[in-house]
Formats: C-alpha cells, sequence, structure tokens
C-alpha cells in the first residue's frame, strides 16, 4: 500500500490472510499498537482518550491492529486526523462489529483496502490441485498438512467467531448453513432452500450472507443486466473468499478430471479475479450472464466487458462455445475467452481464445488483460 504522508487508510481482511505479517514487514518504523494484546487492550478499551493524550504530538505513521475490538477508538483517531494531521493505518477482519455499533468510520478520510489470500502472482511453483485442497491463506498453503490447520481454522474461528457476529447461540445451525454455504458455492442462491436445509428462517439465513461478506468471508456475484435479447436470470450467487476453506466446508478433495476439481477451478478463477480487483482496480465490475434458456458465461469482467468461461478440461470443444457464441451474438461484450488446462493458446472462433490457466493469470496480473 502507497500511502502518501498525512494520509489514513483502513485494511481489512479475513483472519491469517497475512494483515499483521504485512504491517510488521513492510512498516518496521510504524508505532504499532496491537489490541489482540490484552495490556493494550486494556488500556484503551478502558480510557479511548489514552490514544489523543499519548500520542497528539506524534508525527509518523500510527497502525492500530484489530481496530474494530475498540471502536470508540475512532472517534479518538477522527479528532487527531482532523486537528494534528495524524495518519493511521487501521487494520481489522470485520466491519460488522464497527457498523452494528454505530462506529465512526471517518467520513471518508481513511482510503479502504482490501487484503486477500495469496494469489497467483505471489506464489513461485504453483500447484494447481494442492491449492485445490490447503487454499491459499498463507498459513494453510505453507502448511505440511493444510488439513488440520483447516480443520481448526473452521472450528476455532468461522463456527465460534463469526457465529457470534451472528448474535446467535445456534452455533449447529450456523455450522449447517457454512457447509451448505460451501456446498452451493458458485450455484444460485436459493434462500429457501438453504433455510430448509440448515432448519432456520430464509430472513436468518440473509442475515448469515451478510454476515460472510462484512466479514470479507464471502462474495456476492451479481448477474449481468445488458443483455439486449435474451430474458436474463437475475439471481445473484455467492462464493466463499477461499477455495480451500469452501472444499473442506464441502467435504470435497478435488482431483483433476473429476466433476468436484471443476467447481473449484471456476471458484479459483474468481478469486484470482476478486484479488485483481482488490489490488489494482476496485471499482472493477464483476458480474455473470444467464438467460431463461439455459444460456450462461461464468464471468463478465470489466468495462470492456470480457466474458470468461471456464472449463477444467485438457481441451476445449466446439460444444463449450455454445454459451459465449450467445452471449457474443445478444452484446454488447467485446471479446471472450475460454480459460482452460490446454497447454497452448489458440483461436477457436471470432473474439473467442482458447487461454491456459496460467497465461490467462499472467497476463490478468501483468495488467494485460483487462485495460
Amino acid at each position: 500500500m502507497d500511502l502518501p504522508k498525512g494520509k489514513s487508510a483502513f485494511l481489512w481482511g479475513p483472519r491469517k490472510t497475512g494483515k499483521s505479517y504485512w504491517v510488521r514487514h513492510h512498516l518496521p518504523h510504524a508505532l504499532l499498537l496491537d489490541l489482540l494484546k490484552t495490556d493494550i487492550f486494556a488500556d484503551f478499551s478502558s480510557r479511548p482518550s489514552l490514544l489523543r493524550e499519548r500520542y497528539q504530538d506524534h508525527k509518523d505513521l500510527i497502525v492500530i491492529d484489530e481496530i474494530q475490538k475498540i471502536p470508540s477508538l475512532l472517534d479518538e483517531v477522527h479528532w487527531l486526523i482532523e486537528n494534528k494531521g495524524s495518519s493511521f493505518i487501521l487494520t481489522g477482519s470485520s466491519a460488522r462489529k464497527l457498523k452494528r455499533g454505530h462506529a465512526n468510520l471517518l467520513g471518508g478520510r481513511a482510503w479502504r483496502k482490501t487484503m486477500c489470500p495469496l494469489s497467483f502472482s505471489e506464489v513461485e511453483g504453483f500447484d494447481l490441485e494442492k491449492t485445490m485442497t490447503s487454499g491459499l491463506l498463507p498459513p494453510h498453503f505453507l502448511s505440511p498438512d493444510p488439513v488440520e490447520d483447516l480443520r481448526a481454522y473452521v472450528a476455532d474461528y468461522l463456527k465460534e467467531e463469526i457465529a457470534a457476529e451472528a448474535l446467535t447461540q445456534n452455533i449447529p445451525a450456523f455450522s449447517e448453513f457454512l457447509r451448505v454455504a460451501a456446498v452451493s458455492s458458485s450455484e444460485l442462491i436459493n434462500y429457501v432452500n438453504i433455510a430448509r436445509e440448515t432448519g432456520v428462517s430464509h430472513n436468518t439465513i440473509r442475515t448469515y450472507f451478510s454476515i460472510l461478506e462484512d466479514t470479507h468471508l464471502g462474495y456476492r456475484l451479481a448477474p449481468w443486466k445488458k443483455s439486449i435479447n435474451r430474458r436474463m436470470i437475475l439471481t445473484e450467487k455467492f462464493y466463499l473468499f477461499d477455495v480451500g476453506v469452501a472444499n473442506y466446508l464441502a467435504r470435497r478433495q478435488p482431483k483433476i478430471g473429476s466433476p468436484e476439481f471443476g467447481k473449484s477451478f471456476e471458484h479459483f478463477i474468481l478469486m484470482e479475479l476478486y484479488a485483481y480487483k482488490a489490488y489494482h482496480q476496485p471499482d472493477l465490475p464483476l458480474t455473470y450472464w444467464r438467460t431463461s434458456a439455459g444460456y450462461e458465461v461464468d464471468f463478465i469482467a470489466g468495462d470492456k466487458e470480457l466474458a470468461i468461461e471456464v472449463k477444467a478440461s485438457r481441451r476445449v470443444h466446439e460444444g463449450d462455445l455454445r454459451s459465449l457464441k450467445a452471449l457474443l451474438e445478444d452484446g454488447p461484450v467485446r471479446k471472450a475467452c475460454i480459460v482452460c488446462l490446454e497447454d497452448e493458446p489458440r483461436r477457436i472462433a471470432a473474439h473467442i481464445d482458447v487461454v491456459p490457466w496460467k497465461m490467462f493469470l499472467q497476463r490478468l496480473w501483468n495488467d494485460q488483460l483487462l485495460n
């Protein structure tokens, strides 16, 4: 994050994405207040004014880690920004606690940045099949036993802390919701069916999905609405934030060639697009296209409207072009590609390119795809 002097920023992201690690390694000279430390938490939770009293003459960057633990500190941060020109980086895993408590979100005085799990561009020797099991949260990706780490992450964080965000004592129902959300990840959201499987009301299910979004643990994918001649399906889809977490919750172990791998491969490509959006183009629109007649294209990205179909196959055939051709005929998409496991790129039809997945991601992260 290139933060000019005098500017402040929120840095949001799920637990274990590496926010604290990044702060310690990239901002070694900043003043760090880690609210996970009990003594620091006790000091500032009882007297938020200590921030102003101690640091009003501090001229360098101040980092407050896990800001959502003491929402009232944000009033002091606001005062220091306005009256002393102080600069802050405020990290956190949940804006929901701040919103719920009507905390001061600084009224546009701080940039908003998001940290995602690792991306293809940050990893050497990327093992696609292994990644489908481990996911891309750094401790899990680097672990000799990622399944054990995922089990602990789900049990200690998702099922306990996130359930607390829901203000619910019904941990079994929330746990079942997480499993169903993982199984149905990449599918149209059906609140009534998920409520039936989970045993709670559909309004509660809506709240659960909102919590996953507020804690950066999932994303709704909106339908593309620029179709000219076709009747559209306008229901949102939902994806969990990490393919490894999703597969663990859904009890999948994807192997190349299996239907489970195909679903995971699509999920992985979308997470790369979301990470690129977070780091390069925060306003990048990401949508999907589906018609009532059954045509569907996985993703549409950018103002230039690149249509992306994901196929976990080593050979793309003419039949795989059906939906992309229908979309190109309907417009106004400018170009299309199929991301797949083939070894070499090729042009398969007018305006449709077959692109090996590694080449697609290299072009994406080199800003050669969506600019």
